[in-house]
């Protein structure tokens, strides 16, 4: 059981996925926040079903399952829906990653959360002992952006405003990881971080 976590969070394109995976390699357990959203809204799930009595059966597909296109035209369309539907969700990723990390086997554990500082920072996650924020420039972040999801740059320029700003992110990070496209020096400071947070799960495990 780990009973130390750590928060990972940054903004769009920042390298938050090869950061985790890098602390995988070094036998971390990650909870995924993105992967969780998934799986609290599957077929005959308690979220699902708030969800469709909330938006009506047209948000449910033939075979079920959550239609995710019809959702998000009624969550874009309002800022009334958004926020009722992350009433219903929120919570439920919130719990699930908790218990995902209390039952981890590695030293500690890792809550990936892209949109912690979204989602009220701290506050609604006073069960992490520790936030890291991975930064990228954001011209850079703009440019991975187009890149990876084939965009034009309007697009991408709406996609990061949406988000909170670089300065909001950081102000909630305990460590900071800069990820400006030096791949060895990303190893090295998520090994200095790793270290660190062994330190720190063994002294909290002792106490």
């Amino acid at each position: 059981m780990s009973q130390f976590v750590v928060g990972l969070t940054g903004g769009i394109a920042s390298g938050k996925s090869e950061v985790t995976r890098r602390f995988e390699a070094l036998g971390i357990e990650i909870a995924d926040a993105d992967l969780v959203a998934r799986e609290i809204v599957a077929p005959g799930s308690p979220a699902l079903e708030q969800i469709a009595r909330l938006f009506g059966p047209q948000v449910l597909l033939a075979d079920g399952s959550l239609d995710r296109a019809q959702l998000r035209q009624h969550v874009f369309a309002s800022q009334e829906a958004r926020l009722a539907l992350e009433a219903i969700t929120h919570p439920a990723i919130r719990a699930r990653l908790q218990a995902l990390c209390g039952a981890a086997r590695s030293p500690y554990a890792i809550a990936a959360i892209p949109l912690l500082a979204e989602a009220g920072g701290r506050q609604p996650y006073p069960w992490l002992d520790r936030i890291v924020v991975v930064d990228a420039p954001a011209s850079l972040q703009h440019s991975r952006l187009m890149l990876r999801d084939g965009i034009d740059a309007g697009l991408a320029d709406r996609m990061i405003a949406a988000q909170a700003t670089r300065e909001q992110r950081k102000a909630l990070a305990d460590d900071l990881i800069t990820n400006d496209g030096h791949p060895d020096h990303l190893q090295a400071r998520v090994e200095e971080l790793d270290r660190l947070y062994r330190e720190l799960a063994a002294a909290k495990h002792s106490a």
